[in-house]
């Protein structure tokens, strides 16, 4: 028996101990209906999240990672069972966008520009190999871009969030180390939206003891007005269902909601370094797909980078955030053992259906600052750390200073928001700056290096195992 494709396996119950669901298969429809809904909830509070600390309304971001799912799976052929969920990657971009006076236009604008330039690299992939990419991109170098990006984020967490809130914040943090790490199963891939509810729940307690400060994105010299740490007008004055609309939120002033984009090529160069980052995310996402299915993905690696491009350049056009593969929907795939893309189909449609509701972006928009200064606390550290990841799965070698100086240098180049000023109206900052460094002084020094007697990777190691065996 099959239905659109998926064949029914094990009479449509519970699987045994051990058993698999493989992508072209599925259980019976009120399974997967309810596996559908816990891949909603795993990707629900980071793409609710990341998109209004973006400045972009979080309705419309839910309503189109559903529609960049869709476009993905049937992109992919239906091999890759993946979520796309709004990207970390360019949170730090966007800020540094905002903070030279772009608006969401040319937020969204820049954002499109980088979705087409991935789609194109995945052609590229797909036709050619990731030969290529890896030429340009090899682990070393995505790896310290990955790190820069989030490392970059830290003000945020601890500047723009914490001083609404420092003990709420260190609370709520505090619980997505406990979830994540002592929790197991399905609720440690929920830690996020469990904290977005721990960290609610604290902050209405707080407010039956005190006021405090506030300091919004709207107020964040002096925080010299005071109140209630939740501020829910805007939820009781939101509809149960609509269109996603602009709206203001006492945490992250104006979310935009649907809007054409503008481009500006000063803006277009900061997210540049975000392509890089989920090349080397979705790379890392298939790869760990492909593991758990036992499928050989390679063939479709190009397929993946051009459907996540796809999506980010679509929901970008109407003014929605960035998409990416979630690795919080892996981990359920990986709990459940059920790969099954019809759970994906479900739990997209379940997304565009939430993108009507305008009372929940609305619950999510006054999130406090102090519960946001949590979540971001740890988040942002992830993304950075997941750049030292990428370094250890590929054995770079910083005992060679060819490999340690150039990406020590562009590190703290993203990380100290270095600007290179080229003309009065043309400048490179941050991630931008320290990405520049980084790519251009990786393959100078490994074109040059030889040729000046510089040490082979071999012989660096070598050395600095005689150095540690010396102490």
């Amino acid at each position: 028996m099959s239905a659109f494709g998926w064949k029914t396996v094990y009479d449509g119950k519970t699987p045994p101990p051990g058993a698999v669901v493989r992508p072209g298969e599925r259980l019976s429809w009120l399974r997967m209906g309810g596996l559908g809904a816990q891949h909603v909830v795993a990707m629900f509070g980071a793409t609710f999240v990341f998109p209004a600390i973006m400045g972009l309304n979080p309705n419309l971001a839910v309503m189109m990672s559903g529609v960049a799912t869709i476009l993905f799976l049937l992109i992919v052929k239906g091999k890759v069972p993946s979520y796309l969920g709004t990207s970390a990657s360019f949170v730090a971009a966007v800020a540094a966008i905002r903070q030279q006076g772009g608006d969401s236009a040319q937020v969204t604008g820049a954002i499109l520009i980088a979705g087409l330039m991935l789609a194109a690299i995945g052609v590229l992939v797909h036709f050619g190999g990731s030969r290529y990419v890896r030429a340009v991109l090899p682990p070393a170098v995505t790896g310290a871009v990955v790190m820069l990006i989030g490392f970059n984020l830290a003000g945020v967490a601890t500047s723009t969030y914490f001083p609404s809130g420092q003990w709420i914040g260190l609370l709520t943090a505090a619980f997505v180390l406990v979830t994540s790490v002592l929790m197991r199963g399905f609720i440690s891939r929920i830690a996020i939206f469990l904290a977005l509810i721990f960290g609610y729940l604290i902050s209405w307690i707080a407010d039956r003891v005190n006021d405090v400060p506030v300091c919004s994105k709207t107020v964040l010299a002096g925080c010299t007005a005071t109140g209630h740490r939740i501020d829910w007008s805007g939820v009781r004055s939101a509809d149960w269902i609509g269109l996603p609309q602009d709206i203001v939120s006492p945490t992250f002033g104006e979310l935009t909601g649907p809007h054409l984009p503008g481009f500006n090529i000063t803006f277009i160069l900061l997210v540049i370094p975000s392509v890089i980052a989920l090349l080397a995310e979705n790379a890392g996402h298939v790869k760990a797909v492909s593991e758990m299915t036992g499928d050989d993905l390679d063939p479709y690696l190009g397929r993946a980078f051009i459907g996540d491009g796809v999506g980010t350049a679509v929901a970008s056009f109407v003014g929605g955030s960035p998409t990416t593969t979630y690795a919080e929907n892996i981990g359920v795939m990986a709990a459940t053992r059920i790969y099954s893309t019809l759970a994906y189909y479900i739990a997209a449609v379940v997304a565009i259906l939430f993108g009507f509701c305008p009372k929940f972006g609305a619950v999510v928009a006054a999130t406090p600052g102090g519960v946001l200064g949590g979540i971001t606390l740890v988040l942002y550290g992830m993304i950075g750390l997941l750049g030292a990841k990428i370094w250890v799965e590929n054995r770079v070698d910083f005992g060679n200073p060819i490999n340690l100086v150039p990406l020590a240098a562009g590190i703290i180049a993203g990380i100290g928001n270095l600007n290179i000023k080229f003309s009065d109206t043309f400048s490179i900052t941050g991630i931008a700056a320290g990405t520049l460094i980084v790519l251009i002084g990786y393959h100078l020094v490994h074109i040059l290096g030889p040729r000046f007697g510089a040490l082979p990777v071999t012989e660096a190691t070598e050395s600095s195992e005689r150095v540690k065996r010396r102490f």
